[in-house]
């Protein structure tokens, strides 16, 4: 029954991209941002998707499984109040420059904002370093979790390459189109779906009342909500969400609007979003101690599986194996095209082939593109197999960290070169100030991770910024002084 469910998924994810690419006009414009035409539902539901990642969502119910219902705080709220503001404050700044410059990536965008060729390569090798990474991570979680599901009748190898099949057949014919069309649908299913299981568990479980009574009388600490959340982990927690404006594939994706009016929707509505897919999580990572009351720390993230496995087996299971698959993919696929774009828009055509390739060719260039990254990234998947967790914590870090870079390229008129090659460069060495903060908090004992790390490293991006700018003063770029005056 599980794997007829997941086939179906995958058949009916292949024909939605294929009727969606059935929009498209055959253009460079069209194939890499859909022509700037997404209206605010579309763009809701892309935006949404591309964030919840299986990493959130399965790493969500596993830390609630450990932390408890806290880990709600820290990671669903913070997200909640702080990735809308990003969409309002810089995501419709870079729509208006995009429409107005003609932008298909961020890279484009840096390079003409400083004038800077060299500083252009510098982002362009910092991204794709901090993305190909995430990409593994989708990829080798898919993996996971389809041996995990169906018992290992199908195996990592095999789940992860069935993904790349999928994930190539709409996206390298259809480009952005294929992908928004696939990607609002996984969306939807990702918010209905979570719900339907953990209403489904409750249920089993005898309501909500009677679970949260027995998790009460045998794990209290689980409910425990503010003495467990330290100031500094509370602090590194709201940063992390910042994560999402140096996303290549976010920032591409606020390209594709269709104006300025269609952020309305994704502002107002992505907390409520959060809710529905974040309270599920976090309530069946809490009520699964009451079932497997003492598993070790590496097997909680494939706890929503075991509970909906104990509980709910057969359609429940297929189910869930999809609103998996929809996670990843609603991610892996927008991260796949941001890679070919980058490559296609700032490599290709920026040094040398603009005026020699057709718009013909240069969407046969994206889809090679799309096809190579797909394939190295399967292979790499075969021959290294980290933690996704360490994955996730080193790709979210260096992305939170390089947020003071766009802020200061969009609201700081006289930040240079200079001072973001430096706020750059310092993000990829920040053992000095995390082992600072490390022992501050020793010293205070506060716990630390991975979380002081990154208000490390965004303080100390920031910092140089800002130094290295005093001492490399130089005039309004054209850029600025343009955008300024109107």
């Amino acid at each position: 029954m599980t794997i007829l469910i997941i086939t179906v998924y995958f058949a009916v994810v292949l024909v939605i991209g294929a009727l969606g690419s059935r929009l498209f006009r055959g253009t460079g414009e069209d194939y890499f941002v859909a022509t700037r035409s997404l209206g605010p539902a579309l763009l809701l539901l892309n935006l949404f998707g591309a964030n919840m990642t299986a990493f959130a969502v399965l790493g969500a119910s596993g830390e609630a499984y450990t932390s408890g219902i806290g880990v709600f705080a820290l990671m669903g709220s913070s997200s909640a109040l702080v990735i809308p503001l990003v969409f309002y404050f810089v995501g419709t700044r870079v729509w208006e420059l995009g429409k107005r410059r003609g932008y298909l990536s961020p890279i484009g965008f840096y390079r003409e904002r400083y004038q800077s060729d060299g500083l252009g390569l510098l982002l362009f090798v910092v991204l794709n370093a901090l993305l190909i990474p995430y990409l593994l991570i989708g990829l080798g979680g898919g993996g996971i979790a389809l041996a995990q599901i169906t018992g290992g009748q199908i195996p990592k190898w095999l789940g992860s390459l069935i993904i790349v099949a999928v994930v190539l057949g709409y996206v390298a014919y259809g480009g952005m189109r294929g992908a928004i069309w696939v990607n609002g649908f996984q969306a939807l299913l990702l918010l209905i779906l979570g719900g339907v299981a953990c209403w489904v568990i409750v249920g089993q479980l005898g309501g909500l009342e009677s679970a949260m009574g027995r998790v009460a009388a045998t794990h209290p600490d689980l409910l425990v909500r503010g003495d467990r959340i330290r100031p500094l982990q509370l602090l590194s927690y709201t940063l992390i969400p910042l994560s999402v404006g140096m996303f290549p594939h976010i920032f591409i994706q606020w390209l594709t609007a269709r104006s300025d009016r269609a952020f309305r929707l994704p502002v107002a509505v992505y907390p409520l979003c959060i809710a529905i897919v974040w309270v599920p999580s976090v309530v069946l990572g809490v009520l699964s101690r009451l079932d497997f009351p003492k598993l070790p720390a590496g097997a909680a993230n494939s706890i929503v599986v075991r509970i909906v496995q104990h509980h709910a087996p057969g359609l429940l299971v297929g189910l869930l194996a999809a609103t998996l698959l929809s996670a990843i993919m609603n991610s892996f696929d927008h991260q796949v095209l941001a890679v070919s774009t980058m490559f296609t828009q700032e490599i290709v055509l920026h040094y040398g082939y603009r005026d020699r390739l057709s718009e013909r060719a240069r969407v046969l260039v994206g889809r090679l593109f799309v096809v190579g990254i797909l394939l190295v990234t399967f292979l790499l998947s075969l021959v290294f197999d980290p933690s996704l967790f360490k994955l996730g914590v080193w790709c979210f870090t260096g992305f939170a960290a390089l947020f003071p870079v766009l802020f200061a390229a969009l609201f700081w008129p006289r930040s240079t070169k200079q001072g973001i090659a430096a706020a750059v460069l310092s993000v990829l060495d920040d053992s000095d100030l995390a082992a600072s903060l490390r022992a501050a908090a020793a010293a205070a004992k506060i716990e630390s991770g991975f979380c002081d790390v990154v208000v490390a490293v965004t303080i100390k991006a920031a910092a140089v910024l800002t130094a290295v700018r005093s001492i490399s003063f130089r005039p309004f770029s054209r850029f600025m002084r343009k955008r300024l005056s109107r």
